[in-house]
């Protein structure tokens, strides 16, 4: 398997790039569309803002593949802003179009107590547990978190997972082949590391991952 983790200059690279490595796929950077070529599945973490996300994508020449991959059902997996700009749009960069392959939209948590970013270990709630995507994570998986924006999918149907940090909201989506998460799977040690496995196993077809 083959597996390319879009560099756009901004993302927690070195990171996936090991996490992915760790569950016994071949990982390389791309860059621009070319290096897409003869891939398997796609990766696109994220860290800083989600205009800068999009404007590094556009720069490069990638926001268009990129979307038509999502588009064509290949296998995706988005994590934070990889997540993010799924949407059509973001409060935190108002006026700078998402590549709105999901309806819904990003928004910042509300004015509270709560401490913003929200940032650590939190639980996920599957939609669906027997999906294989959660196959293994065990009881109440837990998995680290760092954002301050969060989506809201229009579709209920594209929720895969959820999250409580004072109100619910949308912590992955899941449509066909596309995974994405607002919480970073590189840094939820073990159960981070078995969600990308399962991820590699059971998304992306006849392909083995050790």
């Amino acid at each position: 398997m083959k597996v390319g983790i879009i560099d756009y200059g901004a993302g927690n690279l070195r990171s996936v790039h090991k996490a992915v490595e760790s569950v016994g796929v071949s990982a390389h950077l791309v860059t621009d569309p070319g290096q897409m070529e003869g891939i398997d599945a796609l990766v696109l973490p994220g860290q800083g803002s989600f205009g800068d996300c999009v404007r590094h994508l556009v720069e490069q020449g990638l926001r268009e593949p990129v979307r038509d991959w999502i588009l064509a059902d290949r296998p995706y997996f988005g994590i934070c802003l990889g997540y993010q700009v799924l949407f059509s749009g973001s409060e935190e960069s108002p006026g700078v179009a998402g590549l709105g392959v999901f309806p819904g939209d990003v928004v910042r948590f509300p004015v509270s107590d709560l401490k913003v970013p929200h940032m650590g270990w939190n639980q996920i709630d599957p939609v669906d547990d027997g999906d294989p995507l959660w196959e293994a994570l065990g009881a109440d998986p837990h998995v680290y978190f760092v954002h301050s924006y969060y989506p809201r999918p229009a579709l209920a149907s594209d929720v895969a997972c959820r999250t409580r940090y004072g109100g619910e909201f949308a912590s992955g989506v899941k449509r066909g082949k596309v995974v994405a998460t607002q919480f970073h799977p590189e840094k939820s040690q073990e159960v981070g590391l078995r969600l990308l496995r399962n991820f590699f196993t059971s998304v992306v077809p006849a392909k083995t991952c050790a």
